[in-house]
């Protein structure tokens, strides 16, 4: 396989960039997400192209998004070499926090394969939008910091297990498929990364209606870690109302399994709405 491109671009601070460089890193997140032909593959953030490349020798339907100008101009100057005139190959110069991942989804006619390096100061809120169109997802191959990954994978009763961890598990398959070394990228993060595998649930799954108030109800469980459900949950629901559900209002959020949480969320639902 060859290199990918380099080009003479330098990463920026407030894009928070860090371009991959390791080409058996490369190799191994490819084979990880398996693009096939019928796929509609998008990227977010292809940088200079690291993972664009791999990308289109495996699938015909590829977008990308790029915030930055200057990597969408090397991207179309680079891209001509790379790209079978038979491929469908469509760089998008745009924020993918304010894209409209659903809209796209319609336009191809069929569910995404979402893809990315992302930048690590945009990581949550990003993927917070994009479970906001879970339903127009096959799939999302992502690389984090390995301390965000932990919490998207983690389990009731460890540290790592908080409010990203619940509202992501609720409504995807979470799993953490290997670390990926500072050295892999140029420059180097302070922070190690890891590459996460989301497969969003089957509608049937999940009863998006609670979305907003299971929200709340995680917001405020995990707001103050040290208190107890009885403290934090305080404005939302009573110890009595704890209590009829089986809940301890003694304990700590982060005792508490997704199925607990749903069932305070409904509580609360029904005596708000």
């Amino acid at each position: 396989m060859s290199k990918p491109a380099t080009g003479t671009h330098r990463a920026r601070k407030r894009f928070g960039q860090n371009f991959l460089i390791d080409q058996e890193i490369i190799e191994r997140i490819v084979d990880s997400i398996d693009p096939q032909d019928g796929d509609a593959v998008v990227e977010i953030g292809p940088g200079k192209g690291a993972l664009t490349k791999p990308l289109l020798a495996r699938c015909k339907h590829l977008t990308v998004i790029e915030l930055d100008r200057d990597l969408v101009r090397l991207l179309e100057q680079s891209t001509g070499r790379w790209v079978d005139p038979a491929n469908s190959f469509n760089i998008i110069s745009a924020d993918a926090l304010k894209f409209d991942f659903a809209a796209l989804a319609a336009e191809l006619d069929q569910p995404l394969r979402v893809v990315g390096n992302l930048p690590y100061n945009i990581s949550s809120p990003l993927l917070f939008h994009l479970l906001d169109t879970a339903s127009h997802v096959d799939d999302m191959h992502f690389m984090l910091q390995r301390e965000v990954v932990e919490r998207l994978v983690a389990r009731p009763g460890s540290k790592r297990y908080g409010r990203l961890s619940v509202m992501v598990q609720w409504q995807c398959h979470t799993h953490a498929l290997f670390d990926v070394p500072a050295t892999a990228f140029s420059p180097q993060p302070k922070v190690e990364s890891a590459i996460v595998q989301l497969r969003p649930k089957a509608p049937g799954e999940v009863e998006r209606s609670l979305s907003k108030v299971l929200l709340q109800v995680v917001t405020a469980a995990f707001s103050q870690r040290r208190k107890t459900l009885r403290n934090s949950l305080s404005n939302l629901v009573d110890s009595g109302q704890l209590q009829q559900l089986g809940i301890d209002p003694k304990a700590r959020a982060e005792v508490l399994g997704i199925d607990e949480y749903l069932q305070i969320a409904k509580c609360v639902a029904q005596t708000t709405g």
